[in-house]
Formats: C-alpha cells, sequence, structure tokens
C-alpha cells in the first residue's frame, strides 16, 4: 500500500513522463487533431504582446511587472522564452499540469493578477497558450525567425460615415512563409474622431476626414489611410491645373468632395510670395508693378527673380542653421562664422542638396578652414550624431532605438548602434580652448575604433540591416554619405521635399515633418511621391523644388476658408496663416515703421535675418519664439502665439519708439508736402502690401480725425496695423 506522499510523488513522475511523450504523440497523430504545431514565434509571441503583456507598461518595462520581464514587444525570443519556461521556479508554465501554468492562470483571471484580465478561458488566446504547453513548451527550432514585413489590404479605405470595412493583415516571415495574423495584429487609429477599429481589425468611419490606422505586429509596424468624403464630387471649374501638383491635388478633392478657394489676388500673392522666398515684405513700388503688369506670366517671372535675390541667401541659410544648430556654443566665435559662412555659400551656391549632406558627413580638416566640420563638434557623442544624421537627412527619429526595439516601427538598438559606429572612427584634436581663442579644432577619419568614442553596445557598422565592412584605411563617413544621398534611399530625397513643402505651404505632407514612418502615413501619398521623384531627376536642386510649388495653382490659392471643410489645410484647399518666423517679423516691423536695429557687436542696421546664431541678444526674438538651436527638430522653433508676444506688440516701449522715432517713416511722412489719405495709403502698403479698400481708408480718416492731434492719429493708426492678423501673419 503506498502511502499518500508515494501516491502523490508517483502520479507527479507520471504527468511528467507523458506529457514528455506529449509531443511524438501529436507527430504520430495520437489523441490529438491535425492542427498544425504551435510555434513559440510565430503563435505564442503574437498572443503576448497583443494582449498587452509585453507592453512598456507590463512585463514589457526595463525592469519588467511583479518579478516577470519579457522584452519589449516580443523583440527577443531567446530571452522571452527562458523567462516563460526556465524561471519563476517553472511554475510560469507547468508542463506537468499545463491549467496551472500562471500564464493562463493570472490573464484569464483565475489568480490575482496586477495587469487585470486579459483573456478569458475560451479565447483563442488561451487555447493557443494552453496548446503549446501541453506539447510540451518546445523551443522555437530557430531563435533568429522574425517577420520580414506585413502586408494589410485595403491600403486606402474609402468608407462613408457609418460604413465598416475590415482589415486582412499577412505577414511574411523570414523564412519565406506567409501567415494571417489579422487577430493576432494591434490596432490603433490616430485620430479617434474620425474612426474606430475594433480589436480583430474592422474599421467604421465616424465623420468626413482622412485619417491612418496603425497595425502592428511582432517586429514590424504599417499603416492604412481611411478617408470618408466630405460629400460628392466636388466642382473646381475655376481651378485650372498648372502643374503636375495640381492635377493630382485635384485628384484628392475629386475623392474627398472638396472644392478649392479662389486664386489669390495679386495684393495677397506678391506679399505671400515675398515673405515665403525671401523673408521681405515688399516695397510699395514692387507691388504696384507686380500688380499693374498684364503679362501672363507675371508670378512665375516674378519667382524667378526673387531667387536670385541676396535676402534670399539670408532666409534660407536661417532656416537651414536652425536645424544644423549653428551656434558658438558649440564652436566658439571663430568657428561660429566659419560654419554660418558655409551654411551661406552652400545656400547661395545653391548647392545640391545631396551633396550638401555629404560635405557634412564627410568633413575634416580644421574648423578655422571648413566650417563642415562643425557638424562634428555640435554633436561629438556618436550615439547623438546617430540620432541627429537620422533625424536631419532621414526624417527618422532613432532615438528610442538606443534603449529598446522601436515601439512602432521596424528600427532596432542593432540599427541604432550600427548607425552610431559611423561615427566612432574618427579622431578630434583639441587645443583645450575649445576653439574661442585662436586655437582651432582638427578632425579626421581613422581606420579603427577610437578608444574615446566607444559605444555602450558595441557594434558593426550597418545600415539598417546592410552591414558594412570597414576597409583599413579608407573613411567609412562615405560608405554612410553614399547610402544616406542615393536616390534609392526611401527616406533622404523625401525628408527634403517633405520640409520644404512644409516651410512653403504651412503643413507638411508628413506630420511632424522629421518623423517619416509607415506608421506615419503622408496626407496624400501619390503628391509626396511625384514630388519626390521630380526632386530626385533634377539633382536635388533646392531652387527647382521650391519654384515647382510656387508655381502651383494650390500654393498661390486665397486664404479664405468659404466652409468648414478641410479648415486646417491638410489638403491644401486654402492657404493657411501662418505667424510670422520670429526673425522675419522683427524685419518686418523695422520695415515698416523704418527703424534701423542695433545688435550688440554688429554694424547698425542688420537685419534679424542675418544674425549668426541666437547668442545675439535681442528680446523681441526672444519673446517670439526664435530657435535656441539645441536640437535639430523643427520644434525647436516656435511660430505659436502667446500673451507675452500680443503684449509687445500692444503696449511694449520698443514698439512704442520704433512708431514713434524721428527718423522713423511716419516721421519722414508728416514732415512731407503729402495729404492725409496719401499717408494712410503709404502705411497700408508698408504693412499689408496693398492700398487700403474704402471702407479702410474712412475708418483710417475718422482714427486720424478723432485724436488729439495729426501725429497722434497716425501713430495710433500705425499701431493698429502692426497689430492686425493682417500684418503679423503669412497669408
Amino acid at each position: 500500500m503506498l502511502t499518500r506522499r508515494q501516491l502523490h510523488w508517483r502520479r507527479l513522475a507520471l504527468a511528467v513522463v507523458f506529457a514528455a511523450l506529449w509531443p511524438y504523440a501529436i507527430a504520430r497523430g495520437e489523441g490529438a487533431s491535425h492542427a498544425p504545431p504551435v510555434d513559440f514565434i510565430r503563435d505564442v509571441t503574437p498572443v503576448l504582446v497583443k494582449a498587452g503583456c509585453a507592453g512598456g507598461a507590463c512585463h514589457g518595462s526595463f525592469q519588467g511587472r511583479g518579478g516577470f520581464q519579457l522584452s519589449l514587444f516580443g523583440s527577443d525570443p531567446r530571452f522571452d522564452y527562458a523567462a516563460l519556461v526556465k524561471e519563476g521556479r517553472q511554475r510560469r508554465v507547468s508542463i506537468a499540469a499545463p491549467e496551472q501554468s500562471l500564464i493562463l492562470q493570472k490573464p484569464s483571471g483565475r489568480l490575482p493578477h496586477g495587469g487585470g484580465r486579459r483573456f478569458t478561458a475560451d479565447s483563442p488566446a488561451y487555447r493557443t497558450l494552453e496548446a503549446w504547453i501541453r506539447s510540451g513548451a518546445p523551443a522555437p527550432a530557430d531563435f533568429e525567425l522574425h517577420v520580414a514585413g506585413i502586408e494589410v489590404a485595403p491600403q486606402d479605405a474609402v468608407l462613408a460615415a457609418g460604413e465598416s470595412a475590415p482589415l486582412c493583415v499577412t505577414a511574411r516571415w523570414s523564412d519565406g512563409r506567409a501567415q494571417d495574423v489579422t487577430s493576432l495584429a494591434i490596432y490603433e487609429v490616430r485620430d479617434e474622431s474620425r474612426a474606430d477599429v475594433s480589436p480583430d481589425g474592422h474599421v467604421e468611419a465616424k465623420r468626413p476626414g482622412r485619417t491612418a490606422v496603425t497595425v502592428s505586429f511582432p517586429g514590424q509596424s504599417a499603416a492604412v489611410s481611411v478617408t470618408t468624403p466630405y460629400g460628392p464630387v466636388a466642382e473646381t471649374r475655376h481651378f485650372t491645373p498648372h502643374n503636375e501638383i495640381d492635377e493630382l491635388l485635384a485628384a484628392e478633392w475629386s475623392k474627398l468632395g472638396l472644392a478649392p478657394a479662389e486664386p489669390a489676388d495679386d495684393y495677397e500673392f506678391v506679399r505671400r510670395v515675398f515673405l515665403d522666398v525671401i523673408g521681405t515684405l515688399p516695397t510699395r513700388e514692387e507691388v504696384e508693378a507686380f500688380s499693374a503688369s498684364n503679362d501672363p506670366e507675371k508670378r512665375a517671372q516674378l519667382i524667378d527673380a526673387l531667387l536670385e535675390r541676396p535676402e534670399y541667401v539670408d532666409f534660407w541659410s536661417y532656416r537651414w542653421a536652425d536645424l544644423l544648430r549653428v551656434h558658438r556654443r558649440y564652436v566658439g566665435d571663430k568657428g561660429l562664422w566659419t560654419f554660418w559662412n558655409w551654411v551661406r555659400a552652400a545656400v547661395r551656391e545653391n548647392r545640391p542638396l545631396d551633396q550638401f549632406a555629404r560635405e557634412l558627413l564627410t568633413a575634416r580638416g580644421s574648423l578655422f578652414t571648413n566650417g563642415a566640420t562643425a557638424y562634428y563638434f555640435v554633436d561629438e557623442d556618436p550615439a547623438q550624431l546617430a540620432e541627429t544624421t537620422a533625424q536631419l537627412f532621414l526624417g527618422v527619429r532613432l532615438a528610442c532605438a538606443k534603449c529598446h526595439h522601436h515601439p512602432y516601427e521596424a528600427w532596432s538598438q542593432q540599427d541604432y548602434y550600427g548607425l552610431a559606429s559611423f561615427f566612432t572612427r574618427i579622431e578630434i584634436k583639441d587645443n583645450g580652448d575649445g576653439a574661442r581663442y585662436g586655437g582651432t579644432k582638427l578632425l579626421r577619419p581613422i581606420d579603427r575604433v577610437n578608444k574615446t568614442r566607444r559605444l555602450k553596445i558595441e557594434a558593426p557598422p550597418s545600415l539598417f540591416g546592410r552591414e558594412v565592412k570597414a576597409d583599413a584605411g579608407g573613411d567609412i563617413r562615405s560608405e554612410l554619405a553614399d547610402w544616406v544621398t542615393s536616390s534609392d534611399n526611401p527616406y533622404f530625397s523625401r525628408s527634403l521635399v517633405n520640409r520644404y513643402w512644409a516651410w512653403l505651404m504651412g503643413r507638411g505632407l508628413v506630420e511632424p515633418v522629421d518623423d517619416l514612418r509607415p506608421t506615419n502615413p503622408p496626407s496624400m501619398p501619390p503628391l509626396l511621391e511625384a514630388l519626390n521623384a521630380d526632386f530626385v531627376q533634377h539633382g536635388y536642386d533646392a531652387k527647382h523644388l521650391v519654384r515647382t510649388i510656387l508655381n502651383s495653382r494650390a500654393y498661390q490659392l486665397a486664404s479664405r476658408v468659404t466652409s468648414e471643410t478641410d479648415r486646417d489645410g491638410t489638403f491644401c484647399t486654402h492657404r493657411r496663416y501662418r505667424r510670422l518666423p520670429a526673425p522675419v517679423l522683427l524685419d518686418a516691423v523695422n520695415f515698416a515703421t523704418g527703424a534701423t536695429e542695433s545688435f550688440e557687436g554688429l554694424p547698425r542696421g542688420t537685419r534679424a535675418l542675418a544674425l549668426p546664431d541666437p547668442a545675439v541678444q535681442s528680446h523681441f526674438l526672444t519673446t517670439f519664439g526664435r530657435s535656441v538651436r539645441s536640437s535639430p527638430c523643427e520644434c525647436a522653433t516656435s511660430n505659436e502665439s502667446d500673451l507675452a508676444q500680443a503684449l509687445h506688440l500692444l503696449n511694449g516701449q520698443a514698439m512704442g519708439a520704433r512708431i514713434s522715432a524721428k527718423d522713423g517713416r511716419l516721421a519722414r511722412l508728416l514732415a512731407s508736402e503729402e495729404s492725409d489719405a496719401e499717408i494712410v495709403d503709404e502705411l497700408f502698403f508698408a504693412t499689408w502690401s496693398r492700398p487700403p479698400i474704402d471702407t479702410e481708408r474712412e475708418a483710417a480718416m475718422a482714427v486720424i480725425a478723432e485724436a488729439p492731434s495729426r501725429q497722434e492719429g497716425f501713430e495710433d493708426l500705425l499701431w493698429t496695423l502692426l497689430n492686425s492678423t493682417a500684418f503679423v501673419f503669412n497669408h
């Protein structure tokens, strides 16, 4: 007679034996269905990710939860398998008694669980995990198996409000196998006010517009567009396409049931294009000459003329200097000027942007003779250089992959450190004064990893999956530059096209402009692809790109919004209002008032757009959000309006001094023999770049007549014009 203790151990031993024999019974078809075996990587990992167990808020966090840690989003199957099967005193997975496995009991709610119930005992997720455990919890035959990509259909779902449609997701594995993973994928709608998506991938449209549904499956992500028309196909009789941009936009408007605004008149156009191309207001003479011309090509001719103006160099150098962080804090006073002058020379020569990027990435020599070397002194750490290069020239935000697999993309730590490795094979010599007092910094490539530039995680140089051999004696950065600027690179040219489109149209086709990824699709993909192809075909010519956009009828639409549709300008049906950038606004104020600015250490009359860096003090520029050049992100510059800005324009002492200056525009006009009506016209041209209409002129004359004195009346009028939306905004 066996004791109870002996009986317990005998039963346990038999359970272990039968559990060990279970896979062989399945292979022979004994006691099991003919369902394919459950695979840890193909089936188990996706279940854990879908249930949220491997998310950053649960066991996928860097410290795990409740003593149990999984890799984030199943990025490390080897780690996860060990954590489930070998750790936790083998209670997480019990082969002897599968139903007692903690991985089943806790998520199903049979035992207390900090994460709450994640699935029920009769769900497909539970059955998958249970089947895997009953089969002996086998390890995968190949831990390197991974998802090579996912395909989602349909790519562009056009649904009426209230209509729904299912998505179908197929995973392509690295071994060539395709698998329907619709039920295992994770879905998320970017704009929940426009559409909903169920956990099993059914999309329902809610209101007109367009949004994207992000679809994720371990290691890969994609997005599909969901379009809900605003109404029936709209007529666009007054819109005559001028180039491919217009043709593609017209097709989008037809699909969405949208109609564009009417074309901008000459006054609106001339002010807009001056500000967008050279960051400068037009003179009265320039405005009147343009509006008086009957030449049908006058807009194209004006665009060409502005692209050759010296102010073009100031304006576009300022834009690139913000992104490149041209600042003396990084390179000292003398290094600042070589860096600034290098940027200006590149813009002045219209250097192709692929060459522009190449010169920065492969820069060498003295900071004092080659300003491009400053790129390596703004960010001296290889990891920071990798992040900057990815964001600036690829439009990819890679920072997340420094610590873990990128949560919404295919970027891995290998990608991050593989890119950073390109910046470990350089040597910087410094005399110790930071190049501030005559000494210089020297940069040269070396054929080995610099010990002082080693990475936290050592990785061979690689370009997002393609490993690069570091040949002795060569500059491996040339390989990086070749790849970054290649026409086959899906990011470089698109990121530049998107950035320039945003600069000129007020909104990128992808927003944010430096966050290009499959899960953040363009608002109008065909348009981005067409612009990109044209840009590459024309040798990465920035002026050609600017000219193409400006000559489109879409750019030349009026800024007036006539309906509630497309109010934010996502589909370019009208011109978006934008507050003038800080230096442009300061120059415009000085132009309108006739004032000359005085910046410390620079000649009087230096324009704000010509300042080399933000170390030049200006309360106005700081108040209106100039970039402090601490980040390669567009977000480092703020064009948002706030109370401090309003108060500065409304009652700031500096504004009052500019308006009433003895040598200013108003003082000169009052001292002239011009009539009050003529002076009113002059002030309107100086601020709004057009003459006043009759009602505006009458109101202006009333302000002057009611003032205590003629001078105070005109000062009030100029103050009013400077505080108007028509002046402070580009429209």
